[in-house]
């Protein structure tokens, strides 16, 4: 799409019912349909990293579903996200489920071909396997990015059963790529039961800050956004959320759930004050539907990745309008 032209938006749902049709990410147009697009919703059904419950793989089909009721205002933060940058469902990326390497390198190939066009990428998981090729594309245009991690867990083991690509392990892999900067990552919603006191250890070496799910309760969302701001900066910044950072009575439908977590507001509210970091891209993973019920998982996910849209969608509008 060239700079004068006007996005395609969403299908009119005062016309077509939002039921009805295929479901692309918020009723937008394919990728096809457009040619190019500044921000690419993409799918990467796949879940062979996981270590207790599958079924990710129907993630993002099951987000794409929950976000036919999302609109094209976003009151929260002031914009039409849709109206401001062209926004498009690029499908599906099909990965081997048999075999985790080759389904890495699968994934970081088409990355890179759509980040090569120019666009951001807002991917919806899939399990947390599948952020370590995404960083590696992502590093590759940006250099070594910062990375706000929301998730019950650390995601930074060695090995699982001796593997070393799992959805446990993948930011361990990125420190020792290189392709993170190591001043500026956090974990935002962690909680629960470790393996021992040498996780948060190692975690820290590699240059981790933790807060807690308890801290965003004690401190409120508005203190932790701007905690995490400072710690950003002007940085390019990725933002990987597992959607098991939220509680369960927010997103049972995930694979690891843990007790005493964020409510999907705690959630919406501090990614809505990171409004002024400079997102390169996102991912939102580990949505499970066999086990959600009533939507409130892929619901949660989708109004996530919306959130994460807007951002992305604002700073490239204001970025064209500075040429």
């Amino acid at each position: 799409m060239s700079s004068n032209e006007t996005p395609r938006g969403p299908v009119d749902s005062s016309r077509i019912p939002r039921y009805a049709g295929p479901a692309t990410f918020a009723r937008l147009p394919r990728l096809d349909e457009v040619g190019t697009a500044d921000v690419a919703v993409v799918g990467v059904p796949f879940d062979s990293g996981v270590s207790y419950r599958p079924g990710a793989r129907f993630g993002g089909n099951a987000i794409r579903e929950a976000s036919r009721l999302l609109r094209p205002y976003n009151p929260a933060q002031d914009a039409s996200p849709f109206a401001l940058a062209q926004v498009a469902d690029g499908g599906d990326i099909a990965v081997n489920p048999f075999h985790i390497d080759e389904a890495v390198e699968t994934i970081e190939a088409a990355a890179d071909d759509l980040l090569g066009t120019g666009a951001r990428l807002m991917t919806l998981g899939g399990d947390h396997t599948i952020a370590l090729p995404l960083l590696r594309s992502v590093a590759r245009k940006h250099g070594p990015v910062a990375l706000l991690h929301f998730d019950a867990h650390l995601d930074t083991w060695d090995t699982y059963f001796g593997a070393e690509y799992t959805h446990g392990t993948p930011f361990r892999r990125a420190v020792e790529e290189g392709i993170l900067d190591t001043s500026a990552l956090s974990h935002v919603g962690t909680r629960g039961p470790l393996y021992g006191k040498q996780d948060l250890t190692d975690d820290e070496k590699m240059g981790f800050g933790i807060v807690t799910s308890a801290d965003v309760y004690r401190r409120g969302a508005d203190e932790i956004a701007d905690q995490l701001r400072e710690r950003i900066g002007d940085r390019p910044l990725y933002i990987s959320i597992d959607i098991d950072c939220l509680d369960p009575a927010h997103a049972p439908g995930t694979g690891t759930p843990e007790a005493g977590g964020m409510t999907s507001r705690e959630l919406l509210e501090i990614l809505r004050g990171l409004a002024s970091c400079r997102l390169v891209s996102a991912d939102v993973v580990e949505v499970a539907p066999a086990y959600d019920h009533a939507e409130i998982t892929s619901v949660a996910a989708s109004h996530t990745a919306y959130e994460l849209t807007t951002i992305m969608a604002r700073q490239i509008a204001e970025e064209k309008a500075a040429k």
